[in-house]
C-alpha cells in the first residue's frame, strides 16, 4: 500500500509520518501537510446500526490512510491507549452539537494531544533519545498537552501561555501538573507567546541541540486525529436518519481545527461545506471578503482560547485551495460574533433548550443561527436520553448543521456565570485541579528570554 505525500506548505518533503510528527514544523519553515490522500468514503458511509465505536472506526481510517507507517502494535494499538473517550452528539435548537469535551481535561485539544502522545512515546521507545515538546497555548491547548504528555519518561514538556488572559481553570491545568512539565507565563498576548515558540524552532542549533518538537496545531499530528471525529459524525448520524452531508460549523481561532475537518473532506467525506466561526478576531472572515490576509495583534474576549489575530494554520489551509480566497470561500462560509452575542447566545440556550454552553461553543451557535436551514424549535428535546427522537425528527434532505462543542462550560465558569446567572456544573477531574496550587516561570514576550531558558535541555536531548 503506497502512502499519501507528506510535504511542507513551503515544498519541504518529510520520509514518513513520524519524521513530521517529531519535527513539529517543517525545515524550511512551513507546515506539514498530507496531500493525495486515499479516499475513506467507502467507510464513512457505510451502513451501521448505530454511532460506530469510535476507536475501532479511527483504527480503519488510520490503517486506510496511515497503513505503510504503522507503528510498532499497528494502529489499533494507539487507538485504543489514545481514546478511553469519544465524541457525543446531541441536539440543541435545531443543530446537532458535536460534543468533543468528554476526555481528561475536557477540552477537544484532548483528541490530538492524547494521540501525538501516544505515537511518539512509542516511537522514542523504539528509535532513542529524548525531545523537548515546546506549545503555546491560548487556553486548552496547554491543559490537554500536558495531560498527555505528564510522566512520560523521554519528554520534557514546555508550555507558553499569556498571563491574565486564560481562565484560572485553564491556568490550574497546565500549572499544576508538575514532573516533566513547565508552565511559562509570558508578559504578553498568545500572539507573542506563539511567535516565541516559532523563533526557537526557526534558531536551528537551538532546535537540533535541545530537540524541540511541537504539540501545537502546527503539528500534522494533532490535525489528524482531529480529522477523525469530523469523518466519525457521517456515519453517526446517518445511523439516526440523518443522510444529508452535514454542514461543520466550527469555533476557530488557529484554525487548526477547520484545517482538519478540510482535510478529512480531501480523503472523501460527504459535506455540504465548513463555517468557521470566529469572536472578534476576524483576520480569515475578512480575508474571505476581501481576498486579502491583514494579520494584526489580537482582541482579548471571553472566548479566549479563539483569540489570535495571526492564525498559524492559516498558511496550511490557504495552501490546500492553493491561495486561492475565491476557491476557499466556494468551501468555507465565515461569521464573526461579538461579546454581546455571545454572551446572549450563551443565556438564549439555557433558558430556551436546556443548554449549557462555553464560550467558544456559544460563538459556533451564533454563527449557525445566522446561516442555518433549520429553524430551532424550542420543544425539541435537548435531554441526552431523547437524542434519538430528536435526531429522527430532523429532516434528513436539509444539510444538518453540526456545531463543534469544544470545551466543557465548566472551565469558564465565571463567564458562564456571569452570561446566564447560573453556574455551570464543574466535572470531578476539574474540581480536582482547582484545589491544587499551581506553579509558573514569569517570562516577558522575548525570544531571546526564551531561548536562553531551554538551553538548559540541549545537553539532555540524546
Amino acid at each position: 500500500m503506497s502512502g499519501p505525500t507528506i510535504i511542507s506548505s513551503r515544498g519541504a518533503r518529510a520520509a514518513d509520518i513520524f519524521e513530521a510528527f517529531i519535527r513539529g514544523a517543517a525545515p524550511d519553515g512551513g507546515l506539514y501537510m498530507l496531500r493525495d490522500l486515499p479516499s475513506v468514503a467507502d467507510i464513512v458511509t457505510r451502513e451501521y446500526d448505530r454511532a460506530p465505536d469510535f476507536s475501532r472506526f479511527s483504527t480503519e481510517i488510520l490503517d486506510r490512510v496511515l497503513g505503510e507507517w504503522a507503528p510498532a502494535g499497528g494502529w489499533g494499538e494507539i487507538a485504543r491507549k489514545a481514546f478511553p473517550f469519544a465524541p457525543h452528539i446531541r441536539e440543541a435548537g435545531g443543530h446537532f452539537l458535536l460534543e468533543l469535551f468528554h476526555g481528561p481535561t475536557c477540552a477537544f485539544k484532548d483528541f490530538g494531544a492524547s494521540f501525538l502522545a501516544s505515537v511518539l512515546e512509542s516511537e522514542l521507545d523504539r528509535r532513542g533519545g529524548r525531545l523537548v515538546v515546546l506549545t503555546a497555548t491560548s487556553g486548552d491547548t496547554g491543559g490537554a498537552v500536558g495531560s498527555a504528555f505528564h510522566g512520560l519518561k523521554n519528554v520534557d514538556v514546555v508550555i507558553l501561555y499569556p498571563s491574565g488572559r486564560i481562565s484560572t481553570l485553564q491556568e490550574k491545568q497546565l500549572t499544576t501538573l508538575g514532573d516533566n512539565v513547565t508552565a511559562i507565563e509570558v508578559e504578553g498576548a498568545f500572539d507573542d507567546c506563539q511567535r516565541m515558540v516559532k523563533d526557537a524552532f526557526a534558531d536551528e542549533a537551538l532546535s537540533r541541540s535541545a530537540r524541540l518538537t511541537s504539540a501545537n496545531s502546527i503539528n500534522l499530528g494533532r490535525l489528524i486525529p482531529q480529522s477523525l471525529y469530523y469523518l466519525w459524525t457521517v456515519p453517526a448520524l446517518r445511523a439516526s436518519g440523518i443522510d444529508a452531508p452535514p454542514l461543520f460549523c466550527v469555533p476557530s481561532g488557529n484554525f487548526g481545527n477547520l484545517t482538519a475537518g478540510v482535510m478529512a473532506a480531501e480523503a472523501g467525506m460527504p459535506t455540504s461545506g465548513f463555517l468557521a466561526a470566529t469572536n472578534s478576531n476576524d483576520v480569515v472572515p475578512e480575508y474571505l471578503r476581501s481576498g486579502e490576509y491583514r494579520p494584526r495583534p489580537s482582541i482579548a474576549t471571553i472566548s479566549n482560547a479563539m483569540d489570535v489575530g495571526r492564525p498559524s494554520n492559516f498558511e496550511r489551509l490557504s495552501n490546500l485551495f492553493d491561495g486561492d480566497a475565491r476557491r476557499m470561500g466556494e468551501r468555507i462560509a465565515a461569521e464573526s460574533v461579538d461579546e454581546e452575542t455571545t454572551r446572549e447566545t450563551m443565556r438564549r440556550y439555557r433558558e430556551g433548550y436546556g443548554v449549557t454552553v462555553c464560550p467558544h461553543t456559544a460563538v459556533g451557535l451564533a454563527a449557525a443561527d445566522r446561516c442555518s436551514r433549520y429553524s430551532p424549535d424550542p420543544q425539541r428535546p435537548s435531554d441526552p436520553t431523547k437524542r434519538d427522537a430528536a435526531v429522527s425528527r430532523a429532516s434528513s434532505t436539509a444539510s444538518p448543521s453540526v456545531v463543534l462543542a469544544t470545551a466543557h462550560p465548566g472551565k469558564f465558569s465565571e463567564v458562564v456565570l456571569e452570561a446566564t446567572g447560573a453556574p455551570p456544573e464543574i466535572p470531578s477531574r476539574l474540581r480536582r485541579a482547582l484545589e491544587l496550587e499551581g506553579e509558573s516561570v514569569r517570562m516577558p514576550a522575548d525570544s531571546e528570554a526564551l531561548a536562553r531558558w531551554l538551553r538548559r535541555f540541549a545537553d539532555h536531548s540524546t
